[in-house]
């Protein structure tokens, strides 16, 4: 068994076979697999031939026959699927499917091999406890105060505190403090003041699950809220008067409003249904003053069957323009998406617009009652735009709200149909929006498609378990990092070159018409480098921007070498004016003889050489090009003049007077 490659070196895994030599493998019978092929779905070159690892963390395969060493890794919580293919002429084929939508072909030489390296795949792909996922070993060596601190990072808190609360309206609650309302919300919670301890108590029987209406948006512009909840316990008749005041408190948190939308996010047909299971939804002869509105989005069961459809035709081989829109088309992908955005855009116009508080609810208040007060933050608030903004929201309507993020992702070996693409959802319409709003948003693609990788990675604690209570038995927060400090440390790669800043765009106002919507090639086909275009539009601008600060400071480095002008310049004194190719600096200076700046470099003048010659048009010009002066930002051209100064006397006196002080000086580019 050959030594790995040096950059393995630097894996510290857990569980080393005691009997194998290599100290990368793991207790499976074959750590590392030699002659394995990998192939490339888009293009016709010869397939890669290298050797396979398999660590603690990682499965990792290094391309022998690249120039330079190349190595694809990729985490064993990253793979969604692992599949034995029919024997070929080559060897044994091995098909992974990842959660990042990478696809990998691999064929084994010998068919032993293939069948270790697979089931050594499915055990490691699917850990049965919560203590084997890689955030519960994964160390970056950094001390105890800063993982701490990471934690501390995004605080729910201050963000309702940024929103103007608690005010004479709505106050933070201490009722949730030992989770006696909701298990699956966090303590902290926001309610109506007027919301007595017993409604809050009285609805949390009402309502599925226990999740009470809760403040996720507040405008301090009109005392519009939204808020959200489960769906009531209503059956066909059932009523519960506290819910009724609670409905009613919130309500009358917006004196400027004689009315609020209570929203279904489900379809009609869906809702009516549930009330046979003794669910449903409010009945508007028992609520004061709502307006009852369906949305109409889908269940989970139908979006997983929706993705599987989508990548389907995203993992088909030489596939005609009619086949790809046909079945894009048939996925349903981009009108569940549509449906996500559409009811956003009705929440902000609700707020913004009507000046109307919304209540928002499902059926437990955890998939689309998340997406959809998440995009209409984003569509209202342009601080859920910034880095640490969409951080922020990510943690106040996802993880403080109770998304079952190890259950729709799918962390641990469980139910295979409560997994569902739920937050990928959340995040192309995030970029569904960023197409349509380019220089709204303080990050880019890479950002969301960073998120969405470690959402999957289980490499940090922010996304495991399935609620705040689920965080704190697993003690999360001390064994854990949390992923945010890590991504502003690559804050640079994921800026937005493009972003105004953060009062250029108040309000987002989307076109959701059909066209507006676009196929995100770069989450679905990401790895598949052939489908890509040779060269990147965010590429170029993200080496614009950088070299846009890296002149900026030498322009700085440049102004502190300048000479200091004999005597102060008055603070009114104007900026150097452009005329074609001159720049006018509209000061009085010396004569050049008393100019330092005006000679060569490399000390004093020589003998018989002068500072300045006439141009016959009643101007000086200097002798020495600015191009020779110490630090000087103009290089010398090949052909033409050269840049210099110039400058203006005024009329010789009779009897040969000296020139008076200059005129006017000119830098002549």
């Amino acid at each position: 068994m050959g030594a790995p490659p040096v950059s393995l070196t630097r894996l510290i895994c857990s569980g080393f076979s005691q009997t194998c030599p290599n100290p990368f493998c793991l207790s499976v019978p074959n750590c590392q697999v030699e002659n394995v092929k990998l192939l490339d779905r888009y293009t016709r070159r010869r397939p890669a031939s290298g050797t396979l690892y398999l660590t603690a963390t990682h499965l990792i395969y290094v391309d022998a026959s690249a120039e330079v060493r190349k190595e694809t890794w990729i985490l064993h919580h990253h793979i969604a699927s692992v599949e034995k293919l029919p024997l070929s002429a080559s060897g044994c084929p091995l098909l992974i499917r990842c959660k990042n939508f990478r696809v990998v072909h691999f064929v084994i030489g010998q068919e032993r091999d293939c069948h270790e390296v697979y089931n050594s795949l499915l055990k490691l792909s699917q850990p049965g406890k919560p203590e084997e996922l890689y955030a519960f070993s994964y160390n970056p060596k950094m001390p105890k105060d800063h993982r701490e601190m990471g934690w501390k990072l995004i605080d729910v808190g201050v963000d309702y505190q940024r929103m103007g609360l608690p005010n004479d309206y709505w106050e933070m609650t201490d009722a949730n403090k030992d989770y006696e309302v909701c298990n699956t919300y966090s303590p902290e919670l926001v309610v109506p003041k007027a919301a007595t301890k017993a409604m809050v108590l009285g609805s949390s029987k009402f309502r599925s699950r226990g999740r009470i209406p809760a403040l996720s948006y507040f405008s301090r512009e009109n005392n519009a809220a939204i808020c959200r909840c489960s769906q009531p316990l209503s059956g066909f008749n059932a009523r519960c008067l506290e819910d009724e005041q609670f409905l009613q408190a919130i309500r009358e948190a917006n004196p400027g409003s004689p009315f609020m939308y209570v929203v279904d996010t489900r379809p009609k047909l869906n809702a009516m249904a549930n009330r046979a299971a003794g669910k449903g939804y409010e009945n508007v002869d028992n609520y004061d003053n709502i307006r009852f509105k369906f949305i109409g989005i889908e269940n989970i069961h139908v979006m997983r069957s929706s993705l599987q459809k989508l990548l389907e035709v995203c993992e088909m081989r030489s596939l005609s323009m009619s086949d790809f829109l046909t079945g894009l088309e048939n996925s349903g992908w981009l009108r569940h998406i549509k449906a996500i955005l559409d009811a956003g855009v009705f929440l902000a116009k609700a707020v913004k617009d009507e000046k109307a508080s919304v209540l928002v609810h499902c059926s437990d208040g955890w998939d689309r009652t998340a997406q959809v007060c998440s995009v209409a933050c984003l569509l209202l608030d342009p601080f859920y735009r910034t880095f640490k903004g969409f951080m922020v929201l990510i943690e106040k309507e996802w993880i403080a709200m109770g998304h079952k993020f190890s259950h729709r992702c799918g962390h641990l070996e469980g139910d295979p149909k409560e997994v569902s693409p739920v937050f990928t959802q959340f995040l192309e319409c995030t970029w569904q929006l960023l197409q349509q709003f380019p220089c709204a948003f303080d990050f880019n693609e890479r950002f969301l498609l960073e998120i969405h990788d470690h959402v999957y990675s289980c490499q940090f604690g922010n996304f495991l378990g399935t609620c705040h209570k689920d965080r704190e038995d697993l003690k999360i927060f001390e064994k854990t990092h949390s992923l945010w400090p890590f991504l502003l440390q690559k804050k640079a790669e994921f800026r937005n070159p493009l972003y105004k800043g953060f009062t250029a765009y108040q309000e987002l106002w989307p076109n959701t018409l059909p066209f507006s919507f676009q196929f995100w090639c770069g989450m679905y086909n990401r790895f598949d480098k052939g489908m890509h275009p040779k060269q990147s539009v965010l590429d170029h601008l993200l080496g614009c921007f950088r070299q846009k600060l890296e002149l900026e400071d030498v322009a700085t480095e440049l102004e502190n070498k300048l000479p200091p002008l004999d005597g102060r310049l008055p603070d009114e004194t104007p900026l150097p004016v452009q005329d074609g190719r001159h720049f006018h600096l509209p000061f009085r200076v010396p004569h050049a003889q008393n100019t330092p700046g005006l000679r060569r470099r490399g000390g004093p003048r020589p003998a018989g050489q002068r500072h300045s010659r006439r141009d016959g048009q009643g101007w000086t010009r200097s002798a020495t090009g600015v191009e020779d002066w110490p630090g000087s930002p103009f290089p010398r051209r090949p052909h033409g003049p050269q840049p210099c100064l110039r400058w203006g006397h005024p009329a010789r006196g009779s009897g040969g007077t000296p020139p008076g002080p200059l005129k006017d000086l000119e830098l002549c580019l």
